[in-house]
């Protein structure tokens, strides 16, 4: 099942690459603003609750679906950008095996332990 999953999530970054081509920004753009969602673990400053909830706002998938369509009704290329960064970059860490986090430990994800936790 594992196997099963992460090719749907190779897939779906597949799609947003493909977004981003049609989109009018450089090609370094997608390699160098991929990982800036990861700055939603900050949150994990305050502590494991916040920090679970500010990373999966930012990683859930259906916040960078809800950009990008309002990116196409507004015709907003840098909306576009911010949707498909959001999604692409999601679909990638799932991908890898880092789900979204249950409140108690960053290494407890919807996809199972991860890290020292994971061992």
């Amino acid at each position: 099942m594992k196997n099963i999953l992460k090719l749907e999530e190779l897939a779906e970054f597949i799609l947003g690459i493909l977004i981003f081509s049609r989109l009018e920004f450089a090609w370094w753009y997608f390699p160098a603003l991929l990982l800036l969602p990861d700055l939603g673990m900050l949150g994990y400053l305050v502590n494991p609750k916040i920090g679970a909830w500010l990373y999966n706002f930012v990683h859930h998938k259906a916040l960078g679906i809800a950009i990008l369509a309002l990116g196409f009704y507004e015709q907003n290329q840098g909306i576009l950008l911010l949707g498909t960064i959001l999604f692409a970059h999601s679909a990638f860490d799932r991908m890898m095996g880092y789900g979204l986090k249950y409140e108690d430990s960053f290494e407890n994800t919807h996809l199972g332990r991860i890290g020292k936790a994971a061992k």
